[in-house]
């Protein structure tokens, strides 16, 4: 009877023996740290493991005749049970258009695996003699660990902050422990019960794990402002951990968004025992991240905020159909009662903070870092919903030695490494990795344990390009291999559409302008589905471009092949009618069949363009230069396809529409603006992009 094996960081979980009409399996019993005894796998067990470990064994040995069957003919792509697979360049077969592909490998003639990425790492199931081909190969080289430490559950604890308000905290240790053992610490607002065991492999592999609700969170103290406290209590729990006997005093702290943003808070209080972070997706500071971006407020984090309205955290609140009447909803105080039926504290806090005072600067860890140098794994995505707060990660570690440095940036959204397609736009077959979990078990190993596994002698920056589908190295952030470029708006060339003008080499020779009217009751839209709780994937811009309030800026037909690697820097000089406004920009590629996909996005209201700590409101007739900043990208461009820039005032759904008076995003007060982009010799307004190689036409 064949038997397959069920592999997490190397670690086996699960063995199944399938046979006709029934499958049989042994799973990993954590208190014994072996697989327990063999028995018929259930409806129930089978639930249950697929809750864990989103994967159902009982649905691959269904499939696995047809799975056969369809790659027997060995080509590319394959389609079987409604999924299309295509040959990666490892021969492993990617499963297409789905979030948590199942990936194949087809060898001698029949399926031997099936692989499952997402932010975690990758799990193999394997046929037995097959592991070296697989993930599960590279982890028994590395580490191998049969038996697991057994998972010892010590129980919670509440840890007390400095205030006096105490963090409930579940602590987890190896049940054959010799002695005190480094700790990984996670910290989170989305209730410390609720999956706990995707961190239990650091437990079986010998670490203390302590998993702690934030401050006024499902069983901790408190009141949730989200952010506020995090600094301040990161380093208290730092300090609890390294005085229990079970702790040794190492601390590493691991998590994506907010688990990311408050292992960066933790590092901004200089506290020694915190000694590797690994920074999955990070939030960021608020007015460089969410959720004032640019000054202006990000509608599009509502979803979150409504999940996160009670104590206890409700995914099911960001799920609706009526996003667009919820968002209209004014004054935003109101909007929490009106369509959940209860107010969400934080927010109404927030409202009552316009400008970057004390409450936001108490979250801005960059602002805060004592200097610190705690060696940092940062992982993130181009598409990355967060983006710029791993653009301020990466500006803090930038001139830190490089074996306290990596950062791998690679073609994801906010859910990580979890997708070779993103709103059916491809990023290539190489866009997940099957490594994530080794490099960052590796990362810590070194950093907490000591162990010479060669993890800080790599290169320091791995990053991805679509359009080659490569990854590629570097030794810092920005890449070496990218050089500015510089691009200028030209409103009086190549207007084949009225609002459409020109991306040119050089400044035009005369000064112009370009005026739209921006009408706060009629927002040109950000297209997203506020349900997924994803604000900045990829999506086809071309008919939002044909409104009249979009200024598009294109760049004849590439001449050659071009690669830009890095965020944009927009110069722009405008002018407006009203008091105060925002500004949008985007960055995508026109594509040769008429698409518009869009690669980055910036925004700036107009009243801060000179700082976020106060207004400085427009004057009518006046000119005033504005930088905007947008996010990061690795492209190439086809000979053929053409570099866009848009200008616009609005962004449903990601951001409130500014009403355009001194109000700005609350007010049910509205007035249209007239808002002018100038051009040419004496308002030179530009992009600068970051190219690896240049573009031309």
């Amino acid at each position: 009877m064949e038997t397959w094996s069920f592999y997490s960081a190397g670690i086996r979980i699960a063995r199944f023996w399938p046979a006709a009409g029934t499958l049989e399996w042994a799973c990993l019993d954590d208190g014994a740290g072996v697989l327990g005894a063999r028995g018929a796998m259930n409806e129930e067990n089978a639930e249950w493991f697929a809750r864990r470990y989103q994967f159902s064994p009982a649905a691959f040995f269904e499939g696995l005749s047809a799975w056969n069957e369809a790659f027997a003919g060995g080509g590319s792509p394959v389609s079987c049970g409604g999924s299309r697979y295509d040959r990666r360049p490892d021969g492993f077969y990617a499963q297409r258009e789905a979030r948590f592909p199942k990936d194949i490998l087809f060898a001698d003639g029949a399926v031997r695996a099936q692989l499952c990425s997402n932010g975690n790492g990758t799990t193999v199931l394997v046929q037995d003699g097959w592991e070296a081909r697989t993930p599960a190969g590279a982890w028994l080289a590395y580490a191998p660990a049969e038996p697991a430490c057994p998972v010892r559950a010590l129980g919670t604890f509440m840890v007390p902050a400095r205030d006096g308000v105490r963090l409930a905290t579940d602590v987890y240790v190896p049940g054959n422990a010799q002695g005190p053992v480094p700790v990984m610490l996670v910290r989170t607002p989305y209730d410390k019960t609720a999956a706990p065991w995707n961190y239990f492999n650091f437990v079986r592999r010998g670490y203390a794990l302590a998993v702690q609700d934030v401050r006024g969170r499902s069983a901790s103290e408190g009141d949730f402002l989200p952010c506020y406290h995090e600094v301040e209590d990161g380093d208290d729990t730092l300090n609890w951990l390294a005085g229990q006997e079970w702790s040794n005093g190492r601390v590493g702290m691991i998590g994506g968004s907010y688990l990311g943003y408050v292992q960066w808070c933790a590092a901004a209080s200089g506290n020694p025992h915190l000694q590797a972070l690994v920074s999955m997706v990070t939030a960021g500071s608020a007015f460089a991240d969410i959720p004032r971006r640019g000054g202006c407020f990000e509608s599009g984090m509502m979803a979150w905020a409504f999940a996160v309205s009670n104590h206890q955290m409700d995914a099911a609140r960001m799920v609706r159909d009526d996003w667009d009447d919820v968002l209209q909803i004014r004054p935003l105080e109101s909007m929490a009662r009106e369509a959940i039926g209860e107010d969400i504290h934080f927010l109404n806090t927030w409202f009552e903070h316009p400008d970057n005072d004390e409450l936001w600067q108490m979250s801005d860890w960059q602002a805060r870092s004592k200097g610190a140098r705690i060696p940092a794994l940062i992982f993130s995505g181009w598409f990355d919903d967060d983006g710029m707060g791993t653009t301020q990660a990466l500006e803090l570690v930038h001139d830190w030695p490089a074996v306290q440095r990596k950062a791998v940036l690679g073609p994801w959204i906010h859910s990580f490494n979890s997708r070779y397609d993103i709103h059916g736009v491809p990023m290539g077959l190489q866009a997940i990795r099957y490594d994530v979990d080794l490099l960052y078990f590796q990362w810590v190993d070194h950093f907490l344990r000591d162990v010479e596994n060669g993890v800080e002698k790599g290169a320091p920056v791995e990053y991805f390009t679509i359009g080659e589908d490569k990854w590629k190295t570097a030794e810092n952030w920005p890449v070496a291999a990218a050089r500015p470029q510089t691009l200028y708006l030209d409103g009086e060339a190549g207007a084949a559409v009225e609002n459409h003008g020109l991306l040119a080499l050089s400044v035009p020779g005369a000064d112009a302008s370009d005026t739209y009217r921006y009408d706060p009751d009629d927002p040109a839209v950000n297209i997203i589905d506020m349900s997924e709780n994803e604000i900045e994937v990829p999506e086809d811009y071309a008919a939002e471009e044909l409104r009249p309030d979009v200024l598009c800026y294109t760049t004849p037909p590439l001449a050659t092949d071009a690669v830009i690697t890095g965020d944009c820097s927009v110069e722009l000089f405008i002018s407006s009618d009203a008091e105060d406004t925002d500004f949008i920009v985007r960055v995508t590629e026109a594509t040769p069949d008429g698409k518009s996909i869009k690669l980055a996005d910036g925004v700036l209201c107009a009243k801060y363009r000179e700082g976020f700590e106060a207004p400085r409101y427009l004057q009518p007739g006046a000119v005033y230069p504005i930088h905007i900043r947008t996010t990061k990208f690795s492209k190439r461009f086809e000979k053929g396809s053409r570099l866009r820039v848009t200008v616009t005032s609005s962004a449903k759904n990601f951001l409130f529409p500014n009403s355009n008076t001194r109000a700005g995003f609350n007010s049910a007060e509205t007035v249209v603006a007239h808002n002018t982009i100038h051009h040419g010799p004496t308002h030179p307004s530009a992009i600068t992009l970051n190219v690896e190689k240049a573009l031309e036409f």
